[in-house]
């Protein structure tokens, strides 16, 4: 699969996920946060092996590889999707997105430190532009950065380890298939995850007995769409173009998901919150390579003609 095709596929995924911040923000408004959340992963996880079956990539790790899935699982499941939905039960859809924009410059940066890549002056162009667009989107709202809480806190924990989890996840893509390695951390993530919602939401498993078919559609949506088959082909994508390339696409996540809100939230959208999306646009195309893909390919085109 060439870049370009990859490129499409993230930013299909970056809707999902979008999405599914206004998806897991009507969940935990309903239910416990830490016991919906470790269901909805554990839930995803199952889907993830379904698939990896019918696929016939299901593997036993090799002993190094269980190193991969335990420090992933922690890292990328349990610790990511904890601190989200605390989070964003307890922050503004503003506040929330603009923490999490930061999450292409935090892998970009870890990728420098850890992985020894450079950066061109091209893509680092696109990191600016992703930057501006994201404070454009999310300052647009007219909120800025007032009411600063413990979410907000919680939410930039949740994208830290997401981002470093990128790291572990390609380095163990250089051994075992992404798709699998995102199947082992989404089940052993979400038990630990669940192990400590019994801890601190003793009642949690009695409180969802009570749900609507709204509420359901939205958990099977977000388990299904946004968890299993989005961490999946975004693992596979950090596996194939790099995680500094790949994170650059969570710009669109952060767009979208303010699009969610406008749409089933209610939340206003402004002409910022358009300018934001040019340069989150431009941050893309520049900062993911796309740019420099096309402008190769053209001057191979000229050359063959």
């Amino acid at each position: 699969m060439n870049n370009i095709k990859i490129y499409l596929i993230l930013t299909g995924i970056m809707f999902s996920w979008g999405m599914n911040v206004t998806a897991i923000k009507t969940l935990v408004r309903y239910f416990p946060v830490i016991t919906i959340q470790s269901l909805r992963v554990f839930f995803a996880g199952v889907v993830v092996f379904l698939i990896l079956a019918l696929l016939k990539k299901i593997r036993k790790p090799s002993g190094s590889e269980y190193v991969y899935i335990v420090a992933g699982g922690l890292l990328n499941v349990t610790s990511h999707h904890l601190f989200l939905g605390m989070g964003l039960s307890e922050t503004s859809a503003v506040n929330g997105g603009l923490i999490l924009g930061l999450g292409p410059l935090l892998t970009a940066l870890m990728a420098i430190l850890f992985l020894g890549n450079r950066l061109t002056y091209i893509r680092s162009m696109g990191f600016l532009f992703g930057t501006v667009g994201i404070l454009l989107t999310v300052l647009g709202g007219g909120k800025g950065l007032s009411g600063i809480s413990i979410g907000d806190f919680y939410i930039f924990i949740s994208i830290f380890t997401q981002a470093a989890s990128f790291i572990l996840i390609s380095k163990a893509a250089r051994t075992m298939d992404p798709r699998l390695l995102t199947g082992y951390m989404l089940v052993f993530g979400s038990i630990v995850l669940f192990f400590i919602g019994l801890w601190l939401e003793p009642e949690g498993l009695h409180s969802i007995r009570i749900g609507s078919i709204l509420l359901w559609s939205l958990f099977l949506g977000s388990a299904i769409v946004a968890t299993a088959i989005g961490h999946m082909l975004y693992n596979y994508a950090v596996g194939k173009v790099g995680p500094a390339e790949t994170s650059i696409f969570l710009n669109l996540n952060t767009f979208f998901s303010l699009v969610g809100a406008v749409v089933f939230l209610g939340e206003e959208m402004t002409v910022y919150h358009l300018f934001g999306l040019v340069f989150i646009v431009a941050g893309v195309l520049f900062g993911s390579g796309a740019l420099e893909e096309l402008t190769l390919k053209r001057k191979s085109v000229r050359r063959a003609a």
